[in-house]
């Protein structure tokens, strides 16, 4: 089997398979300009590998991240990474989601019972038991008489320690929502660069195809010349 054919690149002077050949013309101008930037000698009629292509898209798209925020952060260099490693950032995302301590996961049933109708239910049913097992069973004289001085302290007590509980649920609460944005962010931003990639290899596509058409029609227009020369020339003989 004959190998594959070949080709040496014009940007680099490496030399690639002959499928990854790109042309400088399908090239848009803001990368072509980039490219120039690294390799004046570089031109439209030149040839460059389409990985080395991918990584002045890369190149091109960082420097657009750098002059509309400044500076990449931390997020944008891992969607970066990601998109040039052509990785799922999903996957990377659930990957870091750190288990619940047991402290965690008791503040959370707790918060989510202190915040539900079977808690108020149940509280009420509790009071009301008392109040008449105090106030009218045992005719005022159990263990906790009017004005329910045992009473109000138990419920103190559990409201002093219920608040701080609930503020614990609540500050993971909002930590898990900037998780969650940033996350979201980072997906955002993965999406709208690679739509813009995908863009690129749209118009490098759509301009080969192009070119290939009007070679197609050079020959077609070749092949008609050559017909139309032996038809003048056989009318000549006759």
């Amino acid at each position: 089997m004959p190998p594959a054919p070949t080709f040496i690149s014009d940007c680099s002077g490496r030399e690639f398979p002959e499928a990854d050949r790109i042309s400088g013309r399908t090239i848009r101008q803001p990368i072509l300009e980039l490219i120039q930037k690294d390799q004046p000698h570089f031109s439209e009629d030149d040839y460059l590998a389409l990985t080395e292509l991918n990584e002045y898209r890369r190149k091109y798209i960082q420097n657009y991240l750098l002059k509309e925020v400044g500076q990449l952060s931390e997020l944008e260099q891992t969607v970066l990474s990601n998109l040039q490693a052509q990785a799922t950032l999903t996957d990377k995302l659930e990957d870091d989601v750190e288990p619940l301590t047991l402290g965690q996961r008791l503040a959370d049933g707790m918060a989510s019972f202190g915040g539900s109708w079977t808690f108020i239910l149940s509280f009420l049913f509790f009071l009301l038991c008392w109040i008449v097992l105090n106030g009218f069973w045992m005719a005022n004289r159990g263990f906790d008489p009017y004005p329910f001085i045992l009473l109000n302290l138990l419920l103190s007590c559990v409201a002093a320690m219920q608040a701080p509980i609930i503020m614990m649920s609540q500050n993971r609460q909002e930590d898990k929502d900037r998780q969650r944005a940033r996350k979201d962010y980072m997906i955002n931003l993965k999406s709208e660069l690679e739509i813009r990639m995908l863009h690129e290899k749209l118009d490098h596509l759509i301009m080969h195809q192009q070119q290939d058409m009007l070679e197609i029609q050079q020959i077609q227009v070749e092949i008609m010349n050559d017909i139309l020369t032996k038809i003048e020339g056989s009318k000549l003989v006759t």
